[in-house]
């Protein structure tokens, strides 16, 4: 019996970093749907893709060159494709959708990345997903569903929808690419090597990037400075960890927290008051949470 209790608390502690990651990241990450309106006025798509990921691909620059490390041939196409697809291809994408549809929509039109990366993962990685998996993220899927109806927006035929779905793909893609890089390399510096490769096809729009921001209000300047800082270099490296510990579905079920944080997150900062329906989609994006990562365990 003492055997069992010891690898139950031993496990239990090989978790908990991934856990940790995972809670930076969903905080951070629920917070730039609001920040990413706030900037999209003086700044247009690509101009914001290009202030924050071209700036953080800097700080992966100098993270690099004081520890180069050189991923295979093979692991670097890995990294190449996912970094387009998570840095470039994602941030655009995203941008241009929340020009008309607003953060709450856009947050549950992401959150359905968890589908497309157990779908991905299963063929892909051999992942197993099973019924508890599905059944939860069922759940969370009808939750973060109610969330965006208790948002009052609904959902309307915008093509701008459609683009905030392809970069859901894009991230279920690259998390799923990124996966068996994590089981060789530090989280670090894949993490470092993507920021650094993803903000390469954003270069050309550096001149233009530059001009707007110093015709920009402080408050987008300040907006920027966030993004950089915590949504994406904090949080793309807590994601890695978590990625590195957990299998690619199970992490991303995690992000059904998203919404629930951002209505909590609007509430504080901005003292948007959720609705019943909404707050009811909180609660079942939460349990399906917990349904995926502790019932399809037994």
């Amino acid at each position: 019996m003492s055997a069992i209790t010891e690898n139950i608390k031993t496990s239990s502690k090989s978790y908990l970093p991934a856990f940790l990651a995972i809670i930076v990241t969903i905080v951070f990450w629920a917070s730039s749907f609001v920040v990413i309106r706030v900037c999209l006025g003086p700044l247009t798509p690509v101009e914001l893709a290009t202030a924050r990921y071209v700036t953080a691909g800097l700080i992966a620059l100098g993270y690099l060159a004081f520890g180069w490390t050189m991923p295979s041939i093979k692991d670097l196409v890995r990294i190449s494709i996912a970094a387009v697809l998570f840095i470039a291809a994602y941030a655009v994408l995203l941008n241009t959708g929340e020009q008309t549809v607003p953060a709450g929509p856009a947050s549950f039109i992401i959150n359905t990345m968890p589908v497309f990366t157990a779908l991905i993962a299963t063929f892909a990685l051999g992942e197993r997903f099973g019924i508890w998996g599905w059944i939860g993220t069922t759940v969370s899927f009808l939750g973060v569903a109610l969330i965006a109806v208790g948002a009052g927006g609904g959902f309307r035929l915008d093509p701008n929808a459609v683009l905030i779905l392809g970069a859901a793909i894009c991230s279920a893609i690259a998390s799923v690419l990124q996966k068996p890089v994590l089981d060789r390399m530090p989280a670090l510096t894949v993490t470092a090597w993507i920021l650094l490769i993803g903000s390469v096809p954003l270069l050309p729009a550096v001149p233009a990037t530059v001009g707007a921001l110093l015709a920009a209000p402080a408050v987008v300047n300040w907006s920027v400075a966030y993004l950089v800082i915590f949504p994406t270099a904090v949080a793309y490296v807590t994601w890695a960890i978590a990625l590195k510990r957990l299998s690619a579905a199970r992490a991303t079920n995690f992000l059904y927290g998203v919404p629930p944080t951002a209505t909590l997150i609007g509430f504080l900062w901005l003292g948007e008051t959720p609705s019943a329906i909404g707050a009811a989609g909180g609660v079942m994006a939460i349990l399906g949470v917990v349904i995926v990562n502790i019932m399809r365990r037994r």
